[in-house]
């Protein structure tokens, strides 16, 4: 009896496999890469398409890849280092790995409401809105405390180096700073160039892409569904507040070589109701040691479907707790120089156990692509020890409040203060915006 089992499971195996089971092949090829022949190559410079020709917009395509085809981005998939296939992206041994519970295939569309839906602002008001469900945000648990994850918990600062470049050039050309393994080697004439070319008057832009680059490794478990819901809430926000700016959102999610996936990524969504549910149903997991691979996430970013338009704001907030590995940091200042030449303004957020080469990388970059530094505060009582920042001073506002006035500077471009009403505390001692140091030299904190 044993054997005939046997001989039966092996036969059922067989075909299941000469009859091409749908779930397998879902499995084993990222949605929009064909073949292996399609795939993005790691060694091409330009945005790749997904394997077939432009498409028109709709809830699944990247918008824009119709009328802008050297933009038509990557569509949805992972990289990966998981247990299938170590390739890199576009390598032929790539496979998708296992999403997590509630993700469903990735690079799955997920259907949003039909027709009208009701949206409530924060006043309590309520407006309608053709064809793109904004109910209620989706509750999420903190297992650790106990409780379910609100909105308008996290708290931060901000800062702009690019206000303040005479700091930063110090800051950066500090012996011991500069001598570190891993700094990025990005030349001080690289600086000044983005420093005067941010220093012009910015235009009033009137559409957004948002991308999100996300460390989903095991040390961002602390902080992520807290990340997670305030990202989704802002969402919301920005469709209340900017109603005719068509914004949508895209979504990288990175972690390690031999974790489950090196990335996993959603191209550009028109209907913010699906990136918001990709983003609710990822889970952080992996790692090991402290450095992951953001250069390989931003790598992606670079190649999704931007819209090179001059009315849109394009910014990229980038979330992590840990550096990139040493011998990547090459590879990383060519991504971050790829990303400013898309005019992608890239907004770290630096999340608890931040050490002092990663504050670096990510104010380098903020700087380099004409963004600004945020870094999460001990605060909100959420994550562990939150590192001080090494500036001089800053105001501290929920972390939904400052992220909401990064998008309203792009957008209006004009500098925007928080209220004094939505300030919890302040380091150092700012008035009117200006911090007057011991040494008489001044900075400005917005």
């Amino acid at each position: 009896m044993q054997r005939w089992l046997l001989c039966l499971g092996l036969c059922c195996a067989v075909a299941a496999c000469e009859g091409g089971d749908e779930t397998t092949s879902e499995e084993t090829a990222p949605i929009g890469f064909p073949d292996a022949s399609t795939r993005p190559s790691e060694a091409s410079s330009a945005p790749v398409s997904d394997g077939g020709p432009p498409q028109a917009p709709d809830a699944r395509a990247p918008d824009g890849a119709a009328g802008d085809p050297t933009h038509a981005g990557v569509g949805d998939g992972e990289t990966g280092s998981n247990p299938r296939g170590a390739g890199r992206f576009g390598g032929a041994a790539d496979a998708v790995g296992a999403a997590p519970v509630g993700a469903g295939p990735v690079g799955a569309s997920t259907p949003s409401a039909a027709g009208a839906s009701e949206r409530t602002s924060a006043s309590g008001a309520s407006s309608t809105s053709s064809g793109v469900s904004v109910g209620p945000p989706p509750i999420t648990w903190d297992a650790g405390l106990q409780k379910p994850v609100q909105p308008g918990t996290l708290t931060a600062g901000t800062w702009d180096d690019n206000r303040n470049f005479e700091r930063f050039q110090a800051y950066r050309a500090d012996p011991v700073r500069a001598a570190k393994a891993g700094v990025l080697p990005i030349g001080a004439d690289d600086f000044v160039q983005a420093h005067a070319a941010v220093s012009q008057v910015p235009a009033l832009r009137t559409r957004l892409d948002v991308a999100l680059v996300i460390d989903t490794t095991g040390s961002m478990g602390d902080e992520i569904r807290y990340l997670q819901t305030e990202f989704v809430a802002i969402s919301r926000a920005i469709e209340t507040k900017y109603p005719n700016a068509e914004q949508r959102w895209a979504l990288v999610l990175y972690k390690d070589v031999g974790d489950e996936y090196l990335t996993r990524f959603f191209d550009f969504r028109s209907q913010s109701s699906e990136f918001r549910d990709k983003l609710a149903a990822q889970s952080a997991g992996g790692g090991g040691d402290f450095p992951e691979a953001p250069e390989a996430a931003f790598e992606v970013l670079n190649q999704f479907a931007w819209r090179s338009d001059g009315d849109v704001a394009k910014l990229a907030f980038w979330v992590a707790d840990a550096p990139h590995h040493t011998e990547n940091a090459t590879k990383f200042a060519a991504a971050l120089k790829t990303a400013r030449s898309q005019n992608i303004h890239v907004y770290p957020v630096a999340s608890s156990g931040v050490d002092d080469l990663t504050e670096l990388t990510m104010r380098s970059a903020a700087q380099l692509t004409g963004g600004r530094y945020l870094f999460l505060t001990d605060d909100s009582g959420v994550g562990g020890v939150h590192k001080e920042p090494t500036i001089p001073c800053y105001f501290v506002t929920k972390l939904d409040d400052a992220l909401l006035r990064m998008v309203d500077i792009e957008l209006s471009g004009l500098y925007r203060e928080p209220e004094a009403s939505a300030v919890l505390r302040t380091g150092g001692d700012p008035k009117a915006g200006i911090c007057t140091l011991s040494s008489g030299q001044t900075v400005q904190v917005y």
